[in-house]
């Protein structure tokens, strides 16, 4: 029988949850993939979040069953993702995993609390729980002999890039930070233009761009005005019975009402992730992290847009002092880092590229000159 997986990407952006694909999709082996046997080693671990007393899953790789080898732990972005952070028949994280250990670095990927195999809640969960994990991954491979306990490292996907900053300002053992297409804007700044973008890219005139702006800005207001969220969900449903018929059809998933959109929109709003990051301004822990930082975006990336957000993560890694942060916008490739035509998220399941290799590339040479010169300040 055939296997397939029923997919419904989304993005969150100020007007709701926008469903940009909705199909079905077979799942299939991706080129990039590895088929075993592995060159190296892997293991199934466990390791608890004493604080939240939950249980976190993963796989563990290294070069080598026994060696003492640098480790990079892997942060997955929104939404509830596996270790892999399977989505359209991709596994960016297992491309990456496998890329990075036939390099000589340990990877350790994990599943997000309440997904797979991991226990707790992902829905009562904010980006500092993230954060809270990812601290517990390191603290577990400070208990394994194979890791080099002065070079572990963090990698995050967009909101794992932010979770990634988090951790490492919370953390002083993280020794450097890598943030693949992860946010330097304020929350609203940031979901504000990717709404723009991905509507132009999606066919929406300049009429429609007009009306989604104006919304945005006014459901702003109500979300800036309204903590209790008992009240907010009152005035958001207001708001869009009243205002929903100016929102462009072309924003509304396939085969869903208005009415139903919107109702979606709004409890997803009223979550505890959802209004955590409406506040969070991530100058704040990037301007407190003490290692080097590597900040990397596609250029046609739509959802975290590479123009308004590396900079500002430059700006405050240097301003709380840090000299050793690098940005870089990759030329032509979308929010997952494959190479597109217009990085629309309705091209992500038919794209065959999991992950562009000039970015795991990039990724390695920076890790490797960043891990010799730690060796060399430590070593004075």
């Amino acid at each position: 029988m055939k296997k397939t997986n029923y997919i419904a990407f989304f993005v969150v952006a100020l007007a709701g949850l926008f469903y940009l694909v909705l199909t079905e999709k077979p799942a299939l082996r991706h080129s990039q993939e590895p088929i075993p046997p592995d060159p190296y080693y892997s293991e199934e671990v466990s390791f608890k979040n004493v604080e939240d007393s939950i249980t976190l899953l993963g796989t563990l790789t290294l070069p080598n069953k026994e060696g003492n080898f640098p480790v990079v732990i892997l942060i997955t972005g929104s939404g509830p993702q596996d270790r892999n952070i399977e989505v359209f028949g991709h596994k960016p994280f297992l491309v990456i995993a496998d890329y990075f250990t036939r390099q000589g670095l340990a990877v350790l990927r994990y599943d997000d609390r309440g997904i797979g195999k991991s226990t707790g809640s992902f829905m009562t969960a904010t980006s500092q729980d993230f954060a809270s994990d990812a601290i517990s991954a390191l603290n577990y491979l400070k208990t394994r002999s194979e890791i080099n306990v002065q070079k572990i490292g963090l990698l995050g996907h967009s909101e794992g890039g932010l979770v990634s900053a988090i951790a490492a300002s919370q953390c002083k053992e993280v020794r450097f930070v890598i943030s693949l297409a992860g946010l330097g804007a304020r929350g609203l700044e940031a979901l504000g233009l990717q709404t723009e973008l991905i509507a132009r890219a999606g066919g929406v005139n300049d009429a429609g761009i007009a009306l989604i702006k104006k919304s945005n800005r006014e459901v702003e207001e109500i979300l800036n005005t309204t903590p209790d969220t008992t009240v907010l969900r009152k005035a958001l449903t207001a708001y869009f019975k009243a205002n929903g018929h100016q929102i462009p059809e072309e924003m509304v998933p396939p085969g869903q009402s208005k009415a139903k959109f919107f109702e979606n929109s709004v409890n997803f709003m009223c979550t505890p992730w959802y209004q955590w990051l409406l506040k969070v301004d991530p100058a704040d822990f990037y301007g407190k992290i003490a290692c080097p930082v590597l900040a990397l975006n596609g250029s046609k990336d739509l959802q975290v847009d590479a123009k308004q957000n590396l900079p500002l993560i430059y700006k405050a890694v240097k301003n709380g002092g840090n000299p050793n942060v690098a940005i870089k916008e990759l030329p032509n490739l979308n929010h997952f880092f494959q190479n597109c035509n217009t990085g629309h998220p309705n091209e992500y399941a038919d794209i065959q590229e999991t992950f562009s290799p000039l970015a795991l590339t990039t990724m390695t040479d920076w890790i490797s000159m960043t891990i010799d010169q730690n060796i060399n300040r430590l070593s004075q």
